[in-house]
C-alpha cells in the first residue's frame, strides 16, 4: 500500500513525531529562496503597518515544507497558527467555530484547500474579504441574515492541485507561491540539519547519500535518514559515513535516483510484458496489482520527471532513459509502435 512505502510522500504517523525537525524561523529554513524572501518582505511590511498579512496561498507536490511554512508565518507574525483540513470542515458550524475563535491577526491554516465543500468555500468569501461571518437564521419567509465581525486574520492555504481551486477563491489570495523541488545541495543541508537535532552523527558523504536517493523531498529525506540511522546504530558505529548511507539504502531497496522496488516493478512490467508499451492505464493497474489512481496519481509523476515514461495517445511508455536505468539492453528496432509515437508526439491522461 501506498502509506507503508518508505518513499511516499504521504504524511505518516511517524512524520508528525518529528515535529522538532521543522524549522521555526527563516534564517533556519532552508529551500525555497523565491517564496521565502517575498514572504519575509511581506510579513515584515506587514508588522510595520499593523496590518494582518494578505491571505497566502502555498501550492505544490506534498512533502516540500507548505505546513513548515504556515507555522513559520505564524512565528514571524508573532501570533497563533490554527490547523485544519479542508475536509475536516464538513459544515458552515465547524466553518464558523473555527472563525470565531480566532484572535486578531491569528493564522489559519487549512491543509488540502481545494477539497473543502462548496457551501463552506462560499461562506468563507466574506470571512476572506470583509473579516466577517453571515449566518442564516430561521427558515423560509422568516428566515433572515446576521453579520458577525470576526477579528482580523491571515489564512493561509495549501494544496497540492492548485487547478482544482475555483476560481473566486483563488483571487481572493493576495500572496500565491508555488514551491519547488529541492536540489540535492539544499537536501544535504537538511539532512544535516536534522541529525543534529536527532543527535546523529553524519558525515557529508552520508548525507549527500540520502539527499540523492530522497526524490527531491524533505519529508523523504528525513524518513531515510532516521532508517538508516538505525543501521548505522545496529551494524555500524553509530556514525552515518558514505559506505553506511549506501549499504542501508541499498538494503531499503531504495536505489541512486530513488526508486523502490514499487517504482521498478512499474517500469520492469512495461518493459517485459507490453515491449515498453504503449500500454493503456487500466491494462497496467491490471497486471501490476496496482490501483490504477495510484499508479496515476503516486508513482506516475516522478517517472515522468525523471524522463523515464512517456504519456501517449494509445498509453504509458518507457523511454530509453529507463532502460539504462535499469541495466536492460534498448533495442529501436523491436519497437516500431514506440517510434511511430514518438515522431506523432502527443499526450494522453
Amino acid at each position: 500500500m501506498e502509506d507503508e512505502r518508505l518513499l511516499s510522500v504521504t504524511q505518516c504517523p511517524e512524520d508528525l513525531e518529528e515535529a522538532s525537525l521543522r524549522p521555526r524561523r527563516f534564517e533556519e529554513y532552508i529551500g525555497q529562496e523565491k517564496a521565502r524572501n517575498n514572504l519575509s518582505v511581506f510579513i515584515e511590511a506587514a508588522k510595520q503597518r499593523k496590518e494582518p498579512l494578505d491571505h497566502v496561498l502555498l501550492y505544490g507536490p506534498p512533502g516540500l515544507g507548505k505546513t513548515t511554512l504556515a507555522g513559520i508565518i505564524a512565528s514571524e507574525m508573532g501570533v497563533n497558527l490554527r490547523v485544519t483540513t479542508g475536509p475536516a470542515i464538513e459544515k458552515a458550524g465547524d466553518l464558523a467555530g473555527l472563525l470565531t475563535n480566532l484572535n486578531e491577526f491569528d493564522v489559519l491554516f487549512i491543509d488540502e484547500i481545494h477539497r473543502l465543500n462548496r457551501s463552506v468555500e462560499e461562506i468563507l468569501y466574506p470571512a476572506m474579504e470583509d473579516f466577517a461571518f453571515d449566518i442564516v437564521i430561521g427558515k423560509g419567509p422568516a428566515a433572515r441574515s446576521l453579520r458577525m465581525d470576526l477579528p482580523k486574520f491571515t489564512l493561509v492555504g495549501a494544496t497540492t492541485r492548485a487547478g482544482l481551486l475555483t476560481a473566486p477563491l483563488r483571487d481572493r489570495f493576495g500572496v500565491i507561491s508555488r514551491l519547488e523541488m529541492y536540489s540535492i545541495s539544499e537536501l544535504t543541508r537538511i539532512v544535516k540539519r536534522s541529525a543534529g537535532i536527532l543527535k546523529v552523527e553524519i558525515e557529508e558523504d552520508g548525507a549527500k547519500e540520502i539527499a540523492m536517493r530522497a526524490r527531491g523531498t524533505p519529508r523523504i529525506a528525513n524518513r531515510l535518514l532516521k532508517r538508516v540511522r538505525d543501521f548505522a546504530q545496529i551494524r555500524a558505529d553509530g556514525i552515518v559515513t558514505g559506505a553506511v548511507a549506501k549499504a542501508s539504502l541499498d538494503l531499503l531497496e531504495v536505489d541512486q535516483l530513488g526508486l523502490d522496488n514499487v517504482d521498478r516493478n512499474v517500469l520492469n512490467t512495461m518493459i517485459y510484458k507490453f515491449s515498453g508499451g504503449p500500454v493503456g492505464l487500466d491494462t497496467l493497474a491490471a497486471a501490476t496489482g496496482e490501483d490504477a489512481t495510484t499508479i496515476e496519481d503516486v508513482y506516475e509523476p516522478y517517472l515522468l520527471q525523471l524522463g523515464f515514461i512517456s504519456k501517449t495517445p494509445r498509453g504509458r511508455m518507457v523511454m530509453p532513459l529507463a532502460y539504462q536505468h535499469l541495466g536492460i539492453p534498448f533495442d529501436p528496432c523491436k519497437c516500431p509502435q514506440q517510434l511511430s509515437l514518438f515522431d506523432a508526439g502527443g499526450e494522453t491522461t
